[in-house]
């Protein structure tokens, strides 16, 4: 049973692990019926959408499954994005609320339990997001706010204005993606590690009692792969599928584990629609590696320690 953790300062308590659902519109309306209820079972409550996934069509699938449902919506909780449009970001008022507005309709619901600024929008007015939390929470459509890929400063930006915490970061991490890990290793030092890409939000999360959700857990640069069972990172491998076999399960937990490892207590998205694969991962609840052998990935993935 997937373990639970605690969310801004303990204000909110969710499932370690999420399950994204950007492709869950590839499944019959059965096979979504029972990706869904196989996670609830494993005890991964927290859904991951957003207003673009498959032009939205993912809320509806799953919106469909909970109108079949009488009883589903209270236990589980639905996160949300919006922000990106076709061709350019939009963080106005008006696509704030009207977004909401259509993604509780396509998913059913009255309301969603978080919404996230989906990338960044360098023409947002603080002030016309902070209107557009204040009217969604004021009307009862969100519960809780957070962003998706935005650093210190831009969070900052956004607090001078919004009043409602900001519990969640959503940003790309894995253990072929750790630019925010390597940047507090290689300190003081003049190699590409040292290079500081996101403005230490990683150090910033942790001091401001924001949850990171790493997305692509198990990609290698940007959407060009898996790194599990890929013939160009056999030293990784080798090290994960040993460290499976010795705990009895899957690669796909380890890599899991390796990011529920860090104290910063982080809450993995992880888009799988294949139920076997999802029930495997989720046994990374289980696992807690130790810092020899979380090193001991790291370094196999091609990080050289000072």
């Amino acid at each position: 049973m997937v373990k639970r953790i605690n969310a801004a300062n303990g204000a909110l308590e969710v499932a370690e692990i999420s399950l994204g659902c950007m492709r869950i519109a590839d499944l019959s309306p059965q096979e979504a019926d029972v990706h869904i209820h196989s996670a609830l079972e494993a005890g991964i409550d927290f859904f991951d959408h957003a207003d673009i996934y498959a032009a939205g069509k993912a809320e509806e699938v799953f919106g469909d499954v909970l109108a079949a449902s009488p009883g589903m919506r209270d236990q589980l909780m639905i996160q949300t994005k919006c922000g990106i449009r076709n061709g350019f970001f939009d963080f106005s008022k008006e696509h704030i609320v009207n977004s909401v507005e259509n993604s509780l309709k396509r998913l059913k619901t009255d309301y969603v339990d978080v919404l996230l600024l989906h990338r960044p929008d360098t023409l947002m007015e603080p002030e016309e997001v902070a209107e557009a939390f204040d009217q969604l929470e004021s009307r009862g459509l969100v519960k809780h706010f957070g962003v998706s890929n935005q650093n210190p400063l831009q969070i900052e930006l956004l607090k001078k204005n919004v009043k409602q915490p900001l519990l969640f970061n959503q940003l790309q991490l894995s253990v072929m993606v750790t630019g925010m890990i390597d940047s507090g290793i290689n300190v003081n030092m003049t190699n590409s590690g040292s290079v500081v890409h996101d403005g230490g939000i990683l150090e910033y999360s942790r001091l401001h009692d924001m949850t990171i959700q790493p997305w692509s857990p198990f990609q290698y640069g940007f959407f060009e792969g898996v790194f599990l069972g890929n013939e160009k990172f056999p030293e990784l491998n080798e090290v994960i599928n040993r460290l499976a076999a010795e705990k009895g399960v899957a690669d796909t937990a380890i890599a899991i584990a390796w990011l529920l490892r860090h104290p910063a207590k982080m809450q993995p998205i992880v888009g799988t629609t294949n139920t076997k694969r999802l029930l495997d991962i989720a046994k990374a609840s289980d696992i807690t590696l130790s810092r020899q052998e979380w090193y001991e990935i790291y370094r196999a993935a091609g990080n050289v320690l000072p």
